[in-house]
């Protein structure tokens, strides 16, 4: 499972980068939203990254944060939204304002977004009104054990995982492990605490 990749970009278009990481060049769907998000075409970026593996093909999916990932994976919640639907939603309307609209209960609001209509509208705001990854963002913060291990939490929760239950799981691991991962490096403690909140999640 890719978390993230980290490279030169060497392309962008419309919902489309092209991103260099050691001789291999990456072809990633990105949300037009996100594009911006981006730095500029020659300069390094860290993409978090969604893979979609059918019998047919496979097409790697790119984000500007963790968070913009989380959110593309809630909307994959909602029946009827594939992962073109998404992008598409999120190509049309930033995080921020989907957020919006759908804790507001906009239902007109959202029913005019590209990709999404009046059948789509009505099963988003039954599946995410006050559901969203995005919302429960401020409750992280309130879990500073938690919080230094985000790249832990998205690797997680892009697995299937409930995002609160692994943010407690990693919160309490920490304090749990917290002897064990004295002295280590950021990586060797993500490493540890990603193994271990496996086996304790499964």
């Amino acid at each position: 499972m890719f978390n993230s990749i980290t490279g030169i970009i060497t392309g962008k278009f419309p919902k489309q980068i092209f991103l260099d990481n050691n001789g291999i060049e990456w072809d990633i769907c990105v949300p037009d939203s996100n594009l911006d998000k981006l730095p500029s075409v020659g300069s390094e970026a860290k993409v978090y990254t969604w893979l979609q593996h059918t019998d047919m093909a496979m097409c790697l999916y790119g984000f500007s944060s963790f968070e913009e990932r989380a959110l593309f994976l809630d909307l994959l919640k909602v029946d009827g939204v594939g992962p073109k639907g998404a992008v598409k939603i999120m190509s049309s309307a930033s995080s921020s304002e989907l957020m919006n609209i759908l804790e507001n209960g906009d239902v007109g609001l959202l029913e005019k977004i590209p990709g999404v209509g009046k059948k789509t509208a009505g099963k988003m705001m039954l599946a995410l009104k006050g559901k969203l990854t995005l919302s429960q963002e401020r409750e992280t913060i309130r879990i500073p054990k938690a919080s230094i291990f985000a790249d832990v939490i998205a690797s997680l929760v892009s697995m299937g995982y409930d995002r609160k239950t692994v943010e407690q799981k990693i919160a309490e691991l920490s304090v749990q492990m917290e002897a064990q991962l004295n002295n280590k490096s950021q990586k060797e403690k993500e490493d540890m605490l990603f193994r271990k909140a496996i086996v304790e999640l499964a």
